[in-house]
């Protein structure tokens, strides 16, 4: 009898605030349509509901709830809601989200009504190969994290650290960041429990730098390590709205940063445009004003892994551009515009473990 083998598409950062939200999705859809799972990243609230907290990332972050059919357009299984914008309009938005998209057949992790529940993982069987995901967030302000009795998102937080290089006053530090030690501890704990009641364990960070190319901060890999040496099969991570490094560890994948999927925002100011620049070191493209995350914001990936009983059996991924539309299109082998997007994922991968096979129009990912 042969082994029973199903397909997993992860996608990136999705929060569309433009309408019609149905025309998004009309590029990807069909390939979305041929994997067994699909997974993405919630990145708004879709509630009536809700006082916008001081501290958050902006009075769009909360969107009208029937415009969460983005996510059933694309017939999302499972949806990541650990997000920095998870509580930006507070408990009611988020449980409100929760339940929206519940209601439409996807399961949700990663934010719940406390912490036990915001941790608790989500199982999805297809052909007898159960897998279990995982989500927690490290980009989380104050009051954002769930606790024992309050709501919030699942929490991976990190320390930040300044170690001079000079002995010279006034010397630009090194800016060392680790991992929150119970965070950390919670997570393997949790990827061990899962591991026994599921055949793949498959993680969700949103962490790392946003908008700021190539970078990835020291806690990352250490992480990563952390997650695959307790039993993560394969790690999707999002929040930086730019595709950031691929890298295998232990014969698995980690992919820093999906980046956007299917996002939108309101334009920039021209105050905001040269406050972003300095501040990013990456320019806002002209041609996407309404994707104001950088000049890398319309490049994008959707991960495929071939997974078994056994674990992640081969992982992929597959090109992508958003066009000017706002639509994410999978690219394919022969285009030029194919060929630039492994080059630039070659470049941003530049020191971490890999190797990219193209095989047809996939990209296939394998150790270095």
């Amino acid at each position: 009898m042969p082994e029973r083998k199903i397909v997993l598409f992860g996608c990136g950062d999705i929060g569309p605030v433009h309408e019609p939200v149905a025309d998004f999705s009309a590029l990807a859809a069909p390939i979305l349509a041929e994997a067994d799972i699909r997974f993405g990243q919630c990145e708004r609230v879709y509630s009536d509901r809700g006082a916008l907290q001081i501290h958050s990332g902006g009075a769009h972050s909360r969107v009208p709830p029937h415009m969460a059919s983005v996510f059933s357009d694309c017939g999302f299984d499972i949806v990541s809601m650990a997000s920095n914008h998870a509580m930006d309009w507070g408990a009611d938005a988020m449980l409100d989200t929760r339940d929206n998209l519940r209601a439409r057949g996807i399961q949700t992790v990663g934010a719940g009504r406390n912490l036990d529940e915001a941790r608790q993982p989500a199982i999805i069987e297809r052909n007898g190969v159960r897998v279990a995901f995982l989500a927690y967030c490290t980009v989380l302000r104050d009051g954002y994290p769930a606790t024992e009795t309050q709501p919030g998102a699942a929490p991976l937080r990190a320390h930040t650290y300044y170690e001079p290089l000079e002995y010279q006053a006034g010397m630009p530090p090194r800016v060392v960041t680790i991992p929150h030690e119970g965070d950390l501890a919670a997570m393997i704990a949790d990827i061990k429990a899962a591991k026994k009641s599921a055949d793949v364990v498959v993680l969700s960070l949103h962490w790392g730098l946003h908008f700021i190319p190539r970078a990835i901060a020291d806690y990352q890999p250490v992480v990563a390590k952390a997650a695959f040496a307790s039993g993560a099969d394969l790690i999707l991570g999002g929040h930086a709205h730019a595709p950031k490094a691929i890298e295998v560890l232990d014969g698995k994948v980690c992919f820093y940063s999906l980046s956007n999927f299917i996002m939108s925002a309101p334009e920039a100011s021209p105050n905001r445009k040269s406050v972003f620049e300095a501040r990013f070191g990456t320019a806002l493209d002209p041609e996407y004003p309404n994707l104001p995350y950088g000049m890398d914001a319309k490049r994008s990936l959707i991960a495929k892994a071939v997974l078994s009983k056994g674990g992640a059996d081969s992982v992929s991924f597959l090109p992508l551009l958003i066009d000017t539309q706002l639509r994410p299109e999978v690219l394919r082998n022969g285009d030029p515009r194919f060929d630039d997007a492994v080059s630039f994922m070659e470049w941003v991968s530049e020191g971490f473990n890999h190797r990219f096979v193209v095989d047809q129009d996939e990209v296939g990912i394998v150790p270095g």
